[in-house]
């Protein structure tokens, strides 16, 4: 069965290293062209070296998606360079402190939800007539185990990533008779380069911490990506609204 994915426009957002890094590559060696959004060019810049020495189509746009510029240029760059947008992965994320609710300040609060929700929001909005115009398009969300849980994470990251799977549901209703599917894994843990601070005074590392014996093998992050390009790809062709734990059947204890 052809994966659909062939010379397709595809925005991996993250895709500077872990997850996206991976997830890029995957869908470059499908046959996909890929911009490459990261919030570090350097990081953003190697990738694309990387796809281009190998042989594929890659653009790089670096810059904070908790901006609405940056979101518009990253879709336009996915335009004018590849004639469209038929897969969007909303991919980039950051932690937060594992702090409670009582410890989680307005400042990590904002930041937090602002990057790991109203980013992937801003960027579904941009991209959603792109993809009802040609009657096709997927989105595939990266949302979290503290998206099925509050045992995994601070206040702030559960609830960003609880919205994560709102925005994915919402949409895949509203969208599921206009051609565009939308659906999000769920990852446990993963061998990834995402940054956590903790401070040991806070709630979450005490509170947390005996669930985490649960949570099973780490993930490769290629493991991941094979999952969001398998939702992203017509293989995937009736399947929209679901999230899909990709955690060694940590949701499943």
């Amino acid at each position: 069965m052809s994966t659909g994915l062939e010379g397709a426009s595809i925005i991996v957002t993250g895709a500077g290293s872990g997850i996206g890094r991976a997830t890029a590559l995957q869908f470059v060696a499908a046959g996909a062209k890929v911009v490459v959004a990261d919030i570090s060019a350097e990081r953003a810049d190697e990738v694309v070296a990387e796809i281009v020495a190998a042989g594929g189509l890659a653009v790089a746009v670096a810059g904070d998606l908790a901006d609405q510029a940056v979101v518009d240029r990253v879709v336009a760059t996915a335009v004018d360079s590849f004639g469209g947008v038929d897969v969007l992965v909303n991919n980039a994320g950051i932690m937060d402190s594992m702090s409670g609710p009582d410890e989680t300040t307005d400042a990590e609060w904002d930041r937090v939800i602002r990057v790991n929700l109203t980013a992937p929001f801003m960027l579904t909005r941009a991209v959603l007539p792109i993809m009802e115009a040609k009657g096709k398009g997927a989105i595939v969300n990266t949302a979290s185990e503290a998206a099925l849980r509050g045992s995994c994470a601070g206040t702030a990251y559960t609830a960003s990533k609880h919205g994560v799977v709102g925005l994915t549901r919402s949409t895949a209703i509203m969208f599921r008779n206009r051609g565009v599917r939308v659906n999000a894994v769920a990852p446990g843990a993963v061998a990834t380069n995402i940054e956590v601070t903790l401070d040991p005074e806070h709630t979450g590392p005490a509170t947390i911490g005996p669930y985490m014996a649960n949570l099973g093998r780490v993930a490769q992050s290629d493991e991941l990506a094979s999952a969001i390009v398998f939702l992203a790809s017509d293989a995937a062709s009736n399947i929209t609204g679901v999230v899909l734990p990709v955690d060694n059947g940590w949701s499943a204890v």
